[in-house]
């Protein structure tokens, strides 16, 4: 479901206003975010680490309103959910392909169905561009502490994009960077604040 909003009465409309003149309208945060507990479940219940971190990032997400605004055309859109679409690595191989999927009603289904679309494809990507994804994307390999993504330059693109590196050992703890780039036309840094909250409150009740 797709909420037209009237953007006289949005109480965004200033800080909208403000940004929208400028030609690069979009920033870069990272931050560190514990994941002990969900290693911990993802192995203990056999599933990828990368795909539930995706669920739980995508359902984070959707819990903060201003992530789900977009432009489609003239009109101001609120989403009722973006949808997870991530890069993943095909098994013996140097390349990647990129997947999408709707939400599954559990985190255990998410992986489940995530697993049997990225085996299943054959393509690079299976779909058009949509104003309703999130973009993911992970580096494994090494431990990330920021990044930003190629693009076609457009203002009002208001994709959220989220990585993340390998994580690290703190003791007992496990723990990595998460990096997201985003436009300042919609989103602000209390909004990433408010996704770090839901994130590891999602993270530790599992």
């Amino acid at each position: 479901m797709t909420q037209i909003i009237d953007r006289a009465s949005w109480p965004r409309r200033v800080l909208f206003d403000f940004f929208s003149p400028m030609s690069q309208p979009f920033f870069s945060v990272t931050f560190r975010q514990d994941v002990t507990r969900l290693y911990a479940f993802a192995k203990e219940n056999r599933l990828s680490f990368y795909y539930a971190l995706v669920y739980l990032c995508t359902q984070a997400l959707n819990q903060v309103e201003a992530f789900r605004y977009a432009l489609r055309g003239e009109d101001l859109v609120l989403f009722d959910r973006r949808i997870p679409s991530f890069t993943d690595l095909k098994p013996g191989t140097e390349t990647f392909h990129i997947v999408t999927l709707p939400m599954e009603e559990d985190l255990r289904s998410f992986c489940a169905a995530a697993k049997a679309k990225s085996a299943a494809q054959t393509t690079f990507l299976d779909q058009e561009d949509s104003l309703d994804l999130i973009y993911y994307t992970c580096l494994p390999w090494v431990e990330l502490t920021a990044l930003t993504n190629e693009r076609d330059f457009d203002p009002d693109d208001a994709v959220p994009r989220i990585a993340w590196g390998k994580y690290a050992q703190e003791g007992d703890r496990k723990a990595l960077h998460i990096s997201l780039e985003l436009n300042h036309r919609f989103v602000d840094g209390l909004h990433v604040g408010r996704f770090h909250e839901a994130l590891t409150v999602l993270i530790e009740a599992l």
